[in-house]
């Protein structure tokens, strides 16, 4: 007989959405892509002249930004556009304001940098010093041509939104969350994506996130206009350990070796924009580009990229005239681990801000330093090469605040107190890492320490509580998981996630009627949870409660048609009812959207088996065998239809 299984979903884990809290556009913007020494030694003799001296410098720098279509809120293109300008460039650049890279050199090695050279800023200073002459037109180089199309090439998949999203002439500044599906019919795998603000000047930032539950697109449908607004991106995720996002000036990420992030069907992409009128009204029409590769490596220590966080939130509470309010966190490593990337975050208080590591040595390497912290122009740093830290290596962040009058930067007039809060007037002390551990094991561990760490700093925190439980059962310590899922409810008792997957737990220890009371008390607060209705429809399943398990399945599949596993665990109850081309219709779904899912073909072929399709049922007993080759019941299943084939 054609032997199939259960299967269940894995847990849910509602990753930590970074908040890019930039604001608005600065009167002056410049950019580049990567840093270069001036060669001319020292001015040249004589006058200095535009078309000789100056222009080389604005077309390299300043021109990728400042010119139409790209954000900057005026073009540098021409003599006369700069000289318009020149003091208020000079005054920019020897502030270092322009172009907009906040760290400090030697501080980090980061790719991309966009930094001007002491002597390109002399030279601005002397040429309008000497009163910004034009010079002769045959010193003037070619005006600078730029792509019209995609940085990286070609894109995969090109996902837009169905109208351009308008922003009002004026009024403030504002975040807007904007779904889009993303139109895959199978699972693929993205290297990287680059993003294209739409020409909009009205586009300070976007951040990109992506939402395999629905939850967004019902968010949306719930808000009168596209989207919904705020800088809460809800259940859409930084994918993977991938910080994906744009900000003016910076050059397309073209992606790790090895390390791509799965995208499954029925993903929706969440695209956040952090607007500012312009004083007109502004059709903005973003689009995001998808490069598509091979799956990472199948080997059991492939560790894929993390997101780590050092946080000072729960020491934030700067009291009005404060000009030197500190905050530090530290964390010590548990793993050798690589560093890829830095981002720093805070909003218009912050002035310093400091990250390094201690070597348990005692050496120490840095992994940024900014002195002049402008909550306008952060980014994500990648390092230009991977920073290898040993296990017992002490990470430390310090941040300095100003909220005294003198702070220019400060938004309340006169001067308030300030704690932590997702407003851009609350602040925020934050240091993302993105990290690559030795091995999926440390990974793991990296995981647990992480979020022990976060308890340390904020005991009362639910989510903290129910990531460690989360990292616990996957460490296989289901007593200790099931200890903190308790204490997570015990502070929040709404959690619903803790609910759910509390009840996971409890179902692998058979304690299904307790689980059962956590999946409903899940739907409970959360009616949309997908996941919630699945892992009820397999305790009722099990119960033998069949009518009530297909009710589940089938509702869950509403909320989240991509959910591969509900199909298959609806297509045994319907098979094992004789409803067999339904059946085989739902294994046919699971297929389609986790190919690389040996249940999934296992069952479909066993489906196909009781129907006599024996070459197709052979076919996807030996797909799931090479995605797992030591698959007991595709081995059997295999098996009896070559037996059977061979006495047609």
């Amino acid at each position: 007989m054609l032997q199939s299984r259960v299967s269940r979903t894995g847990f849910l884990f509602r990753a930590f959405v970074i908040s890019w809290l930039l604001l608005t556009v600065a009167t002056l913007v410049g950019c580049r892509n990567s840093s270069t020494e001036s060669t001319n030694g020292r001015p040249a003799p004589g006058p200095l002249t535009f078309n000789r001296d100056v222009a080389p410098i604005v077309f390299q720098h300043c021109a990728p930004c400042h010119r139409p279509g790209e954000s900057a809120p005026f073009d540098l293109l021409t003599y006369e556009d700069v000289r318009q300008r020149a003091r208020t460039i000079v005054s920019a650049v020897e502030r270092r304001v322009m172009p907009p890279w906040l760290p400090k050199a030697g501080y980090g090695a980061f790719a991309a940098e966009r930094r001007l050279a002491p002597q390109e800023i002399e030279t601005f200073k002397v040429w309008v010093e000497q009163g910004a002459l034009e010079g002769g037109r045959p010193d003037l180089p070619a005006a600078p041509r730029f792509a019209d199309g995609w940085r990286l090439g070609t894109p995969d998949l090109v996902v837009k939104l169905p109208q351009a999203y308008t922003v009002a002439a004026d009024g403030a500044e504002s975040w807007r969350n904007l779904v889009v599906p993303i139109p895959v019919n199978a699972q693929r795998f993205v290297k990287t994506v680059e993003l294209r603000p739409g020409g909009s000047r009205a586009v300070h930032h976007a951040l990109i996130g992506v939402d395999p539950t629905r939850s967004s697109r019902r968010r949306d449908d719930r808000d009168p206009g596209p989207g919904f607004d705020g800088m809460d991106m809800g259940d859409s995720q930084s994918p993977d350990g991938h910080l994906l996002g744009w900000t003016p000036g910076m050059a397309p990420f073209p992606g790790v070796r090895d390390h791509a992030w799965r995208l499954e069907p029925g993903t929706d992409l969440v695209l956040q924009l952090h607007l500012t009128p312009t004083g007109k009204p502004e059709n903005v029409d973003p689009m995001v580009g998808f490069y598509f590769t091979d799956p990472p490596p199948p080997t059991a220590a492939f560790a894929p990229l993390q997101l780590m966080r050092l946080d000072a939130d729960s020491s934030l509470d700067i009291p009005p005239g404060e000009r030197q309010f500190v905050v530090s966190d530290t964390f010590t490593l548990p793993v050798d681990l690589d560093v890829l990337a830095v981002y720093p975050h805070a909003h218009f208080l912050a002035t310093t801000m400091e990250a390094f590591a201690t070597l348990p040595g005692g050496d120490q390497k840095w992994l940024i330093r900014i002195d002049a912290w402008d909550f306008k122009w952060q980014d994500i740093y990648r390092y230009t090469a991977p920073l290898a830290l040993p296990r017992g290596s002490t990470i430390t962040m310090r941040y300095v605040y100003d909220n005294s009058s003198g702070n220019i930067r400060n938004p309340n007039r006169p001067p308030r107190r300030v704690v932590a809060g997702l407003r851009s007037t609350d602040e925020m002390a934050h240091l993302q890492l993105q990290v690559r551990p030795g091995s999926a094991d440390a990974g793991l561990v990296l995981k647990e320490a992480l979020n022990r760490h976060a308890l340390e700093n904020n005991p009362d925190n639910a989510w903290a509580w129910y990531e460690l439980a989360n990292a616990l059962r996957d460490r296989g310590r289901p007593s200790e998981s099931i200890a903190s899922y308790r204490t997570a409810l015990a502070h929040d008792p709404g959690h619903a996630a803790s609910h759910n997957n509390l009840g996971m737990v409890l179902a692998d220890q058979d304690s299904i009627d307790e689980a059962m009371r956590h999946y409903r008390e899940a739907i409970r607060f959360e009616p949309d949870f997908a996941d919630a209705h699945y892992n009820l429809g397999n305790a009722l399943r099990s119960l033998r409660r069949l009518d009530e398990a297909i009710g589940q399945f089938r509702t869950a599949l509403k909320l989240e048609p991509g959910h591969a596993e509900a199909h298959v665990n609806l297509g045994e109850v319907l098979g094992a009812r004789g409803q067999m081309d339904e059946a085989i219709g739902h294994f046919r779904e699971a297929v389609r959207i986790r190919p690389d899912s040996a249940e999934a073909h296992n069952n479909l072929g066993a489906a196909l088996g009781t129907q006599g399709k024996l070459g197709e049922a052979i076919d996807h007993f030996r797909a799931a065998l090479q995605v797992e080759p030591g698959h007991p019941r595709a081995q059997e299943n295999l098996k009896i239809s070559l037996e059977q084939l061979a006495r047609r």
